[in-house]
């Protein structure tokens, strides 16, 4: 530290030169202001007030990052969006078509469910800055196969398609004699009609394959008496596991509804499953995994399981009893009489055959049996033509149906290949087939596929953006398109066989392309992002609103007013001129010129 010496005749110079300098620094900090726009050049500059202004930058580089996000994001989620309004749309176009078309004209469905087929895989492909939005997490390849490949495979790669599951599909449901596997014999005066298959392989056949025996009635009971249905029974499925799995393993059982249809329960091998899940099977040995799945599935009607390779996998059905009734010819039933059989397909739905006596009936007929000869026999042959008509038609309709279903549920992930039907005929494959198209390649492991994309909208907010186009809903499109596609209609009559087959290929079609019952279709993916839309535009003009208030906070902080700034330089240049002046008159003042 330094004391300068104080002289008495230089108190009032020190003075005034340290006024100058004084006003020359503010001089230098008004004109730094005034060319800036700026209260200070550092925070230490502006004292106190360098909090507020730290956490309003702050503040404003946050919402900077967050509005940046939403742009970025929003053209992805407008493209998904898009894409999803083009499926509804195709789904529409189909139905139309189907709804529209006239016997004349079935030949042309086949074609517009192929062009819509070509459009939706297009659409699932669709790609924001080289990232493909319908994978999940999986962006950076197309998420679909292509068509043709879903269709007809890759017969280079050795690899089936569609196409070839319906054809196992419908080979399996009609049964080696085309009657949608029940029989029908006369014996007497007695007509037996009964599901097929003996053994364990008729019990495998009958949980998954072929007509349901439901009930038969008679309008003339005193003529011919309808027996109720006996038998129909299964024993329950045991399981077998020839190798310890591994964690992370997927094994898939199919369970038949009471309404005919079937559905998967999929389970994942864990070391650790959490008491309330419903989706896990303890990791352990064979033998304790093959204990875990029968106990799991006891006394539920199994119809299928399905794992990788390596597991050894196998259901055993045992032998149950196939259902059967009787009718029995009392008397020569009246012209007019009919019998109504009623049987369940595996879709869920049921079939009515009504057959009406006559007094000469045709021997191919399928709606009428003759009442000249052996009436007994007469029923069994009509019943037997009305059966293979149906399975040609309704049946294979409706195996058509589930192996789309099916081959839309199959995944990438090891064991949950689309489901085969086994090469004896029986039952359907326990190992998943390494010879079928995996028609979908991206992400199948998020339990919700909204969160395999997210934006960060605010601190603490996340918006789930993203889209699979393996959710059943899309799934349920493609199958009701594809399995349109795969048909071969001809022209002909009304009430022909083709016709019948083609109304209910529509039936089961629109079943699936409409949301109905329930289900949730494209309309809850498309408000889903409709919403995030929304919430995302909401967002940003939230952040405006902060960010003109985070910025009035800084005004008087970190910026300065230029007309305030302006006035004070003037004052202040003026001010330091008539200082300098007066100086300078003190400068050149002596005592002659004081005297004069």
């Amino acid at each position: 530290m330094t004391i300068s010496a104080f002289t008495a005749g230089t108190y009032v110079q020190d003075r005034n030169t340290a006024n100058l300098v004084s006003q020359k620094a503010r001089l230098d900090a008004l004109s730094t202001q005034l060319a800036s726009g700026r209260t200070a050049e550092t925070y230490g500059g502006i004292g106190a007030a360098r909090t507020t202004s730290l956490s309003a930058h702050a503040s404003l580089s946050a919402l900077d990052g967050y509005d940046a996000a939403i742009t970025a994001n929003t053209t992805r989620v407008t493209v998904t969006s898009s894409a999803v309004t083009q499926l509804s749309s195709l789904s529409g176009i189909l139905q139309q078509s189907l709804n529209s078309s006239t016997t004349g004209t079935v030949s042309t469905v086949t074609q517009v469910a192929r062009n819509s087929l070509d459009a939706a895989v297009d659409a699932l492909n669709q790609d924001v800055a080289g990232n493909y939005v319908f994978g999940g997490r999986i962006s950076d390849t197309p998420p679909v196969a292509s068509s043709d490949a879903i269709l007809n495979g890759v017969p280079g790669l050795g690899l089936d398609g569609l196409k070839t599951l319906v054809s196992e599909q419908i080979a399996a449901d009609l049964g080696p004699n085309g009657n949608g596997r029940i029989a029908t014999s006369a014996s007497g005066s007695t007509v037996t009609v009964s599901e097929e298959g003996t053994g364990t392989a008729g019990t495998e056949a009958r949980a998954n394959f072929g007509f349901k025996l439901i009930s038969a009635a008679s309008s003339n009971p005193s003529a011919i008496t309808a027996g109720a249905k006996t038998g129909g029974t299964a024993p329950d499925v045991t399981f077998t596991v020839a190798n310890a799995p591994a964690e992370g393993d997927r094994i898939r059982v199919a369970i038949n509804q009471p309404d005919g249809s079937q559905t998967f329960t999929d389970l994942i091998v864990t070391a650790n499953p959490p008491a309330d899940a419903t989706n896990t099977i303890p990791l352990g040995t064979a033998a304790e995994t093959a204990a875990a799945l029968t106990k799991r599935f006891e006394g539920q009607p199994v119809a299928s399981i399905q794992g990788k390779a390596s597991l050894g996998l196998a259901a055993n059905f045992g032998t149950g009893t196939p259902a059967s009734l009787e009718l029995t010819v009392k008397t020569p039933p009246a012209a007019g009489d009919t019998l109504t059989f009623n049987v369940a397909l595996r879709d869920g739905t049921t079939q009515t055959i009504t057959l009406t006596a006559k007094a000469n009936a045709d021997s191919t007929a399928t709606t009428e049996f003759s009442l000249t000869g052996d009436v007994a026999a007469n029923i069994s042959k009509a019943l037997s033509n009305a059966l293979k008509e149906t399975a040609g038609t309704t049946l294979s309709a409706s195996s058509a149906s589930r192996a789309s279903q099916d081959f839309f549920a199959g995944s990438k992930s090891e064991g949950f290949a689309p489901r085969r039907v086994s090469e004896d005929g029986n039952g359907y494959a326990e190992q998943a087939s390494t010879e079928t198209v995996i028609w979908y390649t991206g992400d199948d492991t998020s339990a919700d596929p909204r969160t395999t994309a997210t934006v960060q909208i605010g601190a603490d907010r996340r918006l789930g953006i993203g889209v699979q186009a393996n959710e059943a809903p899309i799934r349920a499109i493609l199958a009701g398109i594809a399995q349109v596609a795969v048909q071969s209609f001809t022209s002909s009559t009304t009430a022909s066989p083709e016709t019948a087959r083609y109304n209910a290929v529509s039936e089961r079609a629109r079943s699936l392309l409409t949301s109905s019952d329930g289900r949730e279709g494209v309309q809850s993916i498309a408000s889903d992002l409709s919403l995030a839309a929304r919430t995302m535009a909401d967002t940003k003009t939230d952040n405006r609103s902060a960010r003109a208030a985070l910025q009035d906070s800084l005004d008087g902080v970190d910026s300065v007013s230029i007309e305030e700034v302006t006035a004070k330089l003037l004052a202040l240049q003026n001010q330091l001129q008539a200082s300098y002046q007066v100086t300078s008159m003190l400068s050149k003042l002596t005592l002659t010129n004081y005297l004069s």
